[in-house]
């Protein structure tokens, strides 16, 4: 048996794994990447099997990272089944399609400029139609249930506790008279959630692919965020500001809608406060997605299926409010009074969330809460590292409003969360391939469970194929120099435009234009401005090296 890493190797998104045995070839996940044009870039990339001699793939869940290249999967040839959840394949129909249709706009705005320069035009990497079409594969299994899925391969879906319907997944595969056991965690949850039950342990594997999106910290506990957020949204409130939430439209905007329903409906001492201000959820998708919670209610936990008994209602409450249409959604924004906006992308890169950051990011009395992973790269990860300006659709922004980071809302499992589960294995698994992260989280986490555990792992820092009988690993290493190559020249590209925009704005302090004849004063001003310009060019090479 072989394991092809070819996504969420060097990156936390792209997930997507090929395993090889000595009669099938079938995929664990097949998603998007996502973050910086870079790796945006891998997904115009030619697969690197053949979607055609694919016999079967198995998705963990319904997230686009995960999920999001299953259309160019079978555009290319792929005629498999698709095991799942049946809440991931209700799920992953409303991503795809919504994704396709991100594709489709993006497409037709880089086609406008293309046309006005004599390019050829571009087409989508799917449609929203191609999306569509893509349930018709999925096949949905129980939880804890073993499936037969050929006479060699048997497979069980167990929770994970990431979103609704997540699995980690465990794999029985016959080569001849040799049977080995492969589990995939997926991604894992953090413990203790509102609503959904906290990740199963595995007791034993002989090879184990596992997460480690957060291998090197711990979340504050979910009470701190809690509590936090509560005085982040009263704070913001007593001061007449707006707060702005990017939220992944799949489970985090769930979490929230329930963290302010319980809120809402148990502190009468604000309610005069509480029923001055709206809450609005800005996204045609998440609204889709928590109908499909409110329908998939055997997922939840033991004390959300008793609530549910009594007659409560689930992810409503009073002042809720489901934006439809982009004339509502800019509504928003001509709307001063004080409110409380969730939307899209939870990374703050696409979707109605840019124009709400665009907004209400310069104004001191808004306050920017991130509830999730922000991938190395997007616009979400340079507000939170701090960055003093930011560009959002092509203008750049002042960040004066105050920013806040709630890793406790996080539906990935911490450090602590992961050495837990990893710690459920009766004895050490052959091999332990540790994806799903950045650099450091899988090297930290690797360190981590070599002192507590004992337990060697092998960190996945490329593309690369592992024999597990020949013990031997292929990496492609010029694949790993290229990327970092391009990474370089992205930030490179990023922060000369934001120099050009520093020089313009001094220029015009300085009353300096070019069809202008310069004074000696202005002549002066100038080379200042100019000597500060290599400064930070200077700067910038020493980043790049």
């Amino acid at each position: 048996m072989k394991i092809k890493f070819l996504g969420a190797a060097i990156s936390v998104t792209g997930s997507c794994h090929l395993v090889t045995t000595d009669r099938y070839k079938f995929l664990l996940d097949c998603g998007l990447f996502q973050g910086s044009e870079v790796l945006e870039e891998l997904n115009e990339h030619e697969f690197d099997f053949d979607p055609a001699e694919i016999d079967f793939m198995i998705l963990s869940h319904a997230h686009i990272d995960h999920c999001g290249r299953i259309p160019l999967l079978i555009k290319k040839g792929f005629k498999g089944a698709i095991y799942c959840t049946g809440a991931t394949a209700e799920i992953a129909d409303i991503m795809l399609q919504d994704s396709g249709y991100i594709h489709e706009m993006e497409a037709l705005w880089k086609n406008k400029h293309l046309k006005r320069s004599g390019q050829h035009s571009i087409s989508p990497l799917y449609t929203q139609k191609e999306a569509a079409a893509c349930k018709r594969y999925f096949y949905p299994v129980a939880y804890d249930n073993q499936f037969e899925i050929n006479p060699d391969i048997t497979m069980r879906l167990n929770e994970a506790g990431h979103i609704l319907g997540a699995a980690i997944i465990e794999l029985w595969v016959k080569e001849g008279e040799k049977e080995s056991k492969l589990v995939y965690s997926g991604d894992i949850g953090a413990a203790n959630q509102r609503m959904l039950n906290n990740p199963t342990l595995i007791s034993e594997a002989d090879y184990l692919i596992m997460e480690t999106t957060y291998g090197d910290r711990n979340h504050e506990t979910h009470e701190e965020s809690r509590k936090r957020f509560i005085d982040i949204i009263l704070k913001t409130i007593n001061r007449g500001g707006t707060v702005v939430i990017p939220s992944f439209a799949l489970g985090r905007t769930q979490d929230l809608i329930h963290e302010l329903e319980l809120f809402y409906d148990n502190h009468e001492k604000y309610q005069n406060q509480l029923d001055k201000i709206m809450v609005y959820i800005d996204s045609p998708l998440a609204t889709d997605a928590t109908a499909i919670f409110r329908r998939n209610a055997h997922y939840f936990n033991t004390a959300t299926k008793e609530s549910l008994k009594k007659g409560d209602e689930i992810l409503y409450f009073r002042n809720l409010n489901f934006t439809k249409s982009i004339d509502q959604s800019k509504a928003l924004n001509e709307n001063e009074s004080t409110k409380i906006i969730i939307a899209a992308s939870g990374m703050a890169d696409a979707g109605r969330i840019l124009h709400h950051l665009k907004h209400y990011l310069w104004q001191s009395k808004s306050s920017i809460i991130f509830v999730g992973y922000q991938a190395e790269g997007t616009t979400g990860r340079a507000i939170v590292s701090g960055e003093k300006y930011v560009r959002i659709l092509n203008e750049r922004i002042q960040v004066n409003a105050e920013i806040y980071f709630l890793e406790g809302f996080s539906a990935h499992a911490d450090q602590s969360d992961l050495l837990n589960w990893i710690s459920g294995f009766k004895k050490q698994p052959k091999k332990i391939f540790l994806v799903h992260g950045e650099e450091n989280p899988k090297i930290a986490f690797a360190a981590l469970v070599k002192k507590n555990l004992g337990y060697d792992c092998i960190v996945i820092e490329d593309v690369c194929e592992y024999d597990l009988e020949k013990q031997e690993i292929f990496c492609a290493d010029d694949i790993k120099k290229g990327l970092y190559e391009k990474k370089q020249m992205a930030l490179i590209k990023t922060n000369l435009q934001d120099i050009h925009d520093e020089f313009e704005i001094a220029m015009k302090k300085n009353g300096i234009t070019s069809n202008k004849t310069f004074s000696s004063e202005k002549l002066t001003a100038l080379t200042n401005l100019v000597s500060d310009l290599e400064k930070k060019c200077e700067n910038i090479n020493d980043k790049s090296n």
